[in-house]
């Protein structure tokens, strides 16, 4: 974890070395004060001498504004450092991210993710910065200070070693048991999260059943837990500010007694009264030292574990890697499942089993079958999504995993089965399939996809804006516009996994009509529940628990595949499917 953490400081090493450096130059001038205080009143104030008060009184305003300079360089060095770090530490989580494969991300829930990107990142910061002034600056404080004070009396200062020895060992039971509960805290903010995000996302739903009090109640009891957890290791905490308190004003009475009994019984000739101001300065210099190492302790206990979340996201590496002599070139859209067997990896069975399957260049394919009969999961094969567990899935005559990743997910255009827009123009929008798409390519694309419609009903037409989400956008008129951004790629292989659901039969009709039309050369699977959406296709796939259950042309799954005439009968019966007209849905 420190290993993985310590990559990520590259660019803020020097400040972040001369931070702690700053801190020592400081720590040296506050322990040079007392000293000097010591000799103004020994040797200027009961001597009668003021030409000496004068001269050490220079002295230290010298050292004061040195010590000035320094602890200013600290602090500013130590936030640059800090605020570096967080920005790196983001920065790599998110580029590593980009790299996981749907596997991965399984692996983590949305919020879990947030909250690592932000509130794990803002503990490390913190104990960062702390780390930096504080860790360096309270142990140099304090064993400068115990040298010093050991250095005037040694028996006096044997009162601070038994302190600080004693308070040393309170600090660590209370950080032991503060660490264990803070972990649990940190597990419950993506709790936390993720009922904040689920209830945004479906705010629409949540007002449509009138349930903003379950809702709230849901927020409610993950945020007492939050609470909860963070009360116990904050009541823990709580001891430390009475056993420090408790040490200081102890420290002070034992050496303000003894060392007045030693002034009185030598005649301030074993130890004198400047002697005795110097102690007292010692003795707030060491058990401050020490409430500054209990803050560095809180704030490492609370960020050890935002620490080991965030180190465990850096380290997690995509299961899918490029060969190391990648094919740079999909000659074409022919497809062959050879013995193909799959599972999840949080799921021991086979959601694929067996499918071996021989489609040509060109063709279109229909899948259908119930719902969790594998139908996503094989097509998301195809690009790379998810590695099969057995078996081979080939394009072009070659194993998809010998393919440059870009090089084949440009080749194969997907339209998933959750639609998503981002926030921008229509415009903007199409070009994540082609960046460099020319306005008449844009407007192409959406004629295939029978976007153009819609669009130019709009006044600003493609320049018409966006909401995130596409919440400002029909469901068939989203999923036209993701059929249009995928166009543009080109692909040898298009796929739509349910992707025209929400368009009326009519236009979805349209639509593969135009495929056949304009891009005969596409090899295209069409995931549909409708029977309408794949009568036209060359074959016709039916899963059925992740095995093949029928493979033929349209008019043999209708005369051999039980499956297939269930379905058929079921949404022919009665005349055809709704809307022929074509109104949209």
């Amino acid at each position: 974890m420190l290993k993985t953490l310590f990559k990520q400081t590259k660019g803020v090493r020097l400040i972040s070395v001369l931070t702690p450096l700053c801190m020592i130059g400081e720590v040296i001038m506050e322990m040079i004060v007392p000293r000097l205080m010591s000799s103004i009143i020994d040797d200027g104030v009961t001597a009668g001498n003021m030409q000496h008060i004068y001269t050490v009184g220079g002295w230290m305003i010298l050292a004061a504004i040195v010590g000035l300079v320094f602890g200013v360089g600290g602090a500013v060095f130590g936030s640059a450092a800090a605020t570096g770090l967080a920005r790196n530490l983001r920065k790599s989580m998110f580029a590593n991210i980009q790299t996981f494969s749907f596997a991965n991300i399984d692996k983590y829930s949305t919020a879990g993710l947030v909250t690592r990107m932000t509130t794990d990142v803002t503990n490390i910061q913190n104990a960062y910065q702390m780390s930096l002034r504080m860790s360096i600056r309270a142990p140099a404080s304090l064993i400068v200070a115990m040298v010093m004070s050991f250095a005037i009396n040694r028996q006096l200062a044997s009162i601070y070693l038994a302190a600080s020895i004693l308070l040393a060992c309170v600090l660590v039971f209370i950080m032991s048991h503060a660490t264990r509960y803070f972990d649990q805290a940190f597990h419950r903010y993506d709790d936390l999260n993720e009922s904040v995000q689920e209830n945004v996302s479906a705010i629409r739903v949540v007002k449509a059943y009138v349930r903003e009090k379950f809702e709230g109640e849901k927020f409610r009891k993950a945020s007492e837990a939050l609470r909860s957890l963070f009360m116990r290791a904050e009541l823990i905490l709580s001891w430390n500010a009475p056993a420090m308190m408790l040490t200081v004003y102890s420290c002070i009475l034992l050496i303000s007694w003894f060392g007045a009994r030693m002034i009185v019984s030598s005649g301030a000739t074993a130890f004198t009264t400047g002697e005795l101001m110097s102690m007292l300065a010692y003795c707030m210099n060491i058990l401050m030292s020490l409430m500054m190492l209990s803050m560095v302790f809180v704030m490492i206990s609370m960020s050890a574990a935002s620490a080991h979340r965030v180190a465990e996201v850096l380290d997690e590496k995509s299961d899918l890697h490029n060969p190391e002599e990648p094919v740079m070139e999909v000659r074409n859209g022919a497809v062959e499942f050879d013995h193909v067997c799959f599972r999840y990896k949080k799921d021991g069975r086979d959601v694929l089993s067996d499918i071996n399957l021989n489609i040509r260049s060109g063709e279109t394919i229909g899948i259908i079958g119930g719902t969790g009969s594998a139908k996503s999961s094989l097509v998301q094969l195809l690009p790379r999504l998810y590695d099969v567990s057995a078996g081979h899935v080939r394009i072009g005559g070659i194993d998809v995993r010998n393919y440059d990743l870009d090089v084949l997910r440009n080749s194969v255009a997907m339209v998933l089965q959750k639609n998503e827009l981002f926030s921008g123009t229509i415009a903007e929008n199409l070009r994540w399939g082609n960046e460099h798409a020319t306005q008449e390519e844009l407007e192409e694309a959406c004629r295939q996809a029978c976007a153009d419609e819609f669009i130019e009903r709009f006044p600003d037409k493609y320049e018409t804006h966006i909401e995130q989400g596409g919440t400002n956008v029909s469901g068939g008129q989203k999923q036209r516009l993701c059929i249009a951004r995928a166009l543009l790629k080109k692909p040898k292989i298009l796929i739509l996994d349910d992707s025209t659901s929400a368009v009326d039969t009519a236009t979805d009709a349209k639509i593969r009509k135009s495929f056949a039309d304009k891009i005969p050369g596409t090899t295209v699977f069409i995931v549909a529940q409708r029977i309408s959406s794949v009568e036209s296709a060359d074959h016709v796939l039916v899963l059925d628990g992740g095995k093949v259950s029928g493979y033929g042309t349209p008019a043999e799954m209708l005369a051999t595949n039980k499956i297939y005439q269930e379905v058929y009968n079921s949404q022919k019966q009665g005349g055809g499917d709704f809307d022929e007209k074509g109104g949209e849905a």
